[in-house]
């Protein structure tokens, strides 16, 4: 009897309907290849069913995801709902009660993606980014005074516990042990490196010379777990030179760890350096329990309905949940199909000028696997 995963999936707003429905045609076609079964549940939580409704979430929306292996979703975010209410009463409301306290973000440049770093190759850009996803500024933990006068005050404050950072850098140590293969091999390692016994590389961005309190903690945290992982070389980078060295010479990088804020940053540079919001895919992990998987280009509302979005990182978010759910040869072959399509069909990752259609991408891709 074949094994059988049960996905929740939430489409969502704009083109996140549509991107969710290549996604899930695909998830069904390698299912299908590879000898197990997806069910998908819809749920409409939303915008639209925000301005229907006036809810945001029904009370009971994380004990409902938890019954599923993971959750599927398009993009939330509607022009006709204020900033803030969508994104905090479902995004991060999910993250925090479904306790998905990493948020996973390979940066991966495909064969045929016109890359706007001069002369960097598919080989220069093959990094992930491991984001810290519980604590931070995102807690809300803060306030404001005197609103509305001259002297009004906001305070938004940086919180993180000894647990909440050790547990984050085991996911990131673990991840840099098993990349290490034929595949990923030496990334960002000198020959005295190799020759030392590392083989592969952490790196942790931060800010130890100025935000002492939040990052003395994660560098000390950070070395003393780096003496159980002998193989993996320590490194660190401020954020700033981080991102200096993501558009110089990201192929220095293997995997880098960082908090919650710095991560949101730095991974919007990484995903337009290898190509942009078209093909760049996440995941909201909780090891042990829920995970959500997401394309990470946003709602698109302008091309809602045209049926010219590109669905490569809604596709490739499939591929990481199967990953998640340990069929990795169908996620390899997802990965595999999207790059030869990248780089023998599709003219462009731009909405509406790729040569194909939404719907027609999703063929290309099933049609490779």
């Amino acid at each position: 009897m074949s094994k059988v995963y049960k996905i929740a999936t939430l489409p969502g707003d704009g083109t996140g309907p549509e991107v969710v429905a290549q996604g899930v045609k695909v998830l069904k076609a390698a299912a299908e290849k590879f000898g197990f079964e997806m069910e998908f549940t819809e749920f409409n939580w939303g915008g639209e069913n925000y301005l229907k409704t006036g809810v945001v979430l029904p009370d009971d929306a994380t004990e409902q995801l938890k019954k599923f292996d993971a959750v599927f979703l398009g993009a939330i975010g509607s022009p006709k709902v204020a900033p803030g209410i969508l994104e905090k009463g479902i995004l991060l409301k999910l993250r925090f009660d479904l306790d998905q306290y990493i948020n996973l973000r390979p940066v991966k440049l495909y064969p045929g993606v016109e890359c706007p770093l001069v002369g960097k190759k598919p080989e220069d850009i093959d990094y992930v980014v491991v984001r810290e996803n519980s604590g931070d500024v995102y807690t809300g933990m803060g306030g404001v005074s005197m609103k509305g006068t001259p002297n009004e005050i906001a305070i938004q404050e940086m919180v993180y516990n000894r647990a909440q950072v050790d547990r984050c850098l085991k996911f990131a140590f673990e991840l840099a042990m098993k990349r290490h293969s034929k595949e990923h091999p030496w990334r960002g390692l000198s020959e005295e490196d190799k020759a030392k016994g590392y083989t592969s590389q952490l790196t942790l961005c931060g800010k130890t010379n100025v935000l002492t309190y939040v990052f003395n903690l994660w560098e000390r945290a950070f070395h003393e777990m780096g003496k159980q992982y002998p193989q993996v070389k320590l490194n660190y980078c401020h954020v700033d030179a981080t991102c200096m060295w993501m558009v110089k010479n990201p192929e220095w990088f293997d995997v880098i760890v960082t908090t919650n804020m710095f991560g949101d940053i730095i991974t919007d540079l990484a995903a337009m350096t290898s190509g942009g919001m078209g093909i760049s895919a996440g995941g909201n992990l909780n090891p042990e329990g829920v995970s959500m998987f997401e394309p990470i280009g946003g709602s698109a509302p302008k091309y809602t309905g045209l049926n010219v979005i590109n669905p490569c990182a809604a596709i490739l978010a499939g591929a990481m949940m199967l990953n998640y759910l340990n069929e990795p040869e169908a996620g390899k072959a997802i990965e595999n199909a999207v790059a030869y399509i990248t780089e023998h069909k599709l003219k462009s990752l731009s909405a509406g000028k790729m040569g194909y259609s939404t719907s027609e991408v999703g063929d290309l891709v099933v049609e490779n696997l």
